[in-house]
């Protein structure tokens, strides 16, 4: 494809938007995405925090993995902004908001089309300098040491201005870095290595995060996104957003939130780890919806549509089809040593709702490869689905699955990955269970235990994937990089069997979100 048909097709995109106009200046710099466009304008961090560089006067251009990069990359033609067209290699500062671990092939690709040396040895003065922040700091960016100049972990508000001002100010490398490694949640990987600092925070005055763009082209299409809530006071001893970090939950009120929604948004999401504990929502959903507004919401607790069916209800009202909570273990034994606090009574008072209400689709989302997990727990699993799909009919029931991958910081920090093969056989078993009954949507064994290598590892880690790239990029490939630098890694397909027990508590610091989204 053309330079001049890329072109044409970015500005189409943009020329759909709602949101304020560019505003060019000296100070320039580069907000990028490592996955497409789509995915990149949903998320609510990346909309905030260039919102917030571009109030501050500074000219931040967007860019984002092509949908296509192996098309793209046929063209030859280097990546460019949608807001001036300039190569990302023109601009003194590129930087990088990411959300997963694997995202880091997006970074690699992104780089290479631009010319841009991956290893931050390899850069000189004529390159970018790559900062780093964004979702991936509420686990651990370890693996990333390599790739980038710095890094701000934790919620950006109050210190991504600063951060990036202090470049234009100095214009030199090494003072830009004693800046940042000043400032809360500064990192400067090449000084500290694997040693990460205390997570910033930010004022309660930033809250909420909202949206800056509509985008019709965005996996959210045209939907305006708002902070309900921030963090999340629960324990689920797997999530990286349990109630150590940055001090819990933190609510605004419905009134901040609804003045913040601007008249032409018809479609509004409340977003937030524990936004469905708001204890304002219903009144918040009864609002936006007789205002005539369809609303999303995510993260909803069974146990809280259990005790107030009136989310159901207004969520349906609004023209959601599709009632979506999460149970994470196959067994009420299992979601016991989550510390998820989800029983079969919520799941099937919400099933109960799901047909009394009138929804098309009740989905479920859960993990397989839970450590101590075995056969008798998913077994259980297809025992109660079936008799949840009897109560929830006519909606059908779909189960979203994804394999366990434990993170830093939280107290299964450390625990092995079950095993590719394990955790295809249960989603096999799961299958054959629900045959006629409910649709198993699982997600990539290979690339959760890709996912857990990284976030376990650190900037070895990191190089390795890089490496298995460089050799071919399939799965063997990567698989056998990464291996190489961690001997546990050697034995992806095999099976790790260890006893379920009552996981202790503890307080260790994790990080979190560049904001709330």
């Amino acid at each position: 494809m053309s330079r001049a048909r890329l072109e044409h097709l970015i500005r189409e995109r943009v020329r759909g938007e709602r949101g304020p106009p560019f505003v060019g200046s000296p100070r320039r710099m580069v907000m990028a995405y490592p996955s497409p466009y789509r995915v990149g304008m949903s998320s609510l961090g990346y909309q905030r925090i260039t919102a917030l560089l571009r109030d501050a006067g500074i000219a931040a251009e967007r860019c984002f993995l092509p949908d296509d990069p192996d098309g793209w990359r046929r063209s030859r033609v280097a990546p460019f902004t949608y807001e001036t067209g300039r190569p990302l290699s023109s601009f003194p500062l590129v930087a990088f908001s990411f959300a997963y671990e694997t995202e880091l092939l997006g970074l690699v690709q992104l780089l290479e089309m631009a010319g841009i040396p991956l290893l931050r040895e390899d850069r000189t003065a004529d390159h970018p300098l790559i900062l780093l922040g964004g979702p991936i700091s509420m686990a651990s960016p370890a693996f990333l040491a390599d790739f980038v100049d710095a890094a701000l972990l934790g919620e950006g508000e109050d210190v991504v201005v600063p951060g990036v001002e202090a470049l234009f100010e100095t214009s030199e490398r090494e003072a830009w870095l004693d800046a940042i490694a000043a400032l809360p949640g500064g990192w400067v990987p090449e000084r500290s290595g694997a040693r990460l600092p205390p997570i910033a925070r930010a004022a309660d005055t930033h809250l909420p995060a909202r949206s800056a763009w509509l985008c019709p082209e965005a996996e959210l299409a045209d939907m305006f996104l708002v902070e309900g809530e921030r963090g999340c006071h629960r324990m689920c001893t797997f999530c990286v957003m349990r109630r150590t970090t940055n001090g819990g939950m933190r609510l605004v009120s419905p009134e901040a939130l609804l003045d913040l929604v601007p008249p032409h948004a018809r479609k509004v999401g409340l977003v937030g780890a524990a936004i469905s504990d708001h204890p304002a929502l219903v009144e918040l959903l009864e609002v936006l919806v007789r205002g005539g507004r369809t609303v999303s919401v995510s993260s909803l607790r069974a146990d809280q549509i259990a005790r107030k069916p009136a989310i159901a209800q207004l969520l349906r009202e609004s023209g959601a089809r599709t009632l979506t909570t999460a149970s994470d273990g196959a067994s009420e034994r299992v979601r016991r040593t989550l510390r998820k606090g989800t029983t079969e009574a919520h799941l099937a008072a919400c099933a109960d709702q799901a047909a009394a209400v009138g929804f098309s689709t009740f989905k479920i989302y859960m993990m397989l490869g839970v450590p101590g997990e075995t056969d008798e727990d998913v077994d259980e699993l297809i025992s109660f689905t079936t008799a949840l799909a009897r109560r929830a009919a006519p909606a059908r029931i779909v189960m979203g699955v994804a394999p366990f991958v434990s993170k830093r910081g939280t107290p299964l920090d450390g625990r092995p990955f079950a095993g590719i093969d394990v955790v295809d056989d249960r989603v096999r078993r799961l299958r054959r269970g629900l045959r006629g009954t409910a649709e198993v949507r699982p997600t990539s064994a290979r690339w959760a235990w890709i996912e857990y290598v990284l976030a376990q590892g650190g900037a070895k880690t990191g190089r390795a994937l890089y490496e298995g790239w460089q050799a071919g990029g399939r799965f063997a490939d990567l698989r056998d990089a990464l291996a190489s630098v961690d001997p546990a890694s050697a034995r992806p397909w095999g099976s790790y069997e260890e006893p379920l027990v009552d996981v202790p508590v503890h307080r260790a610091p994790v990080a979190v979100a560049l904001t709330g989204g």
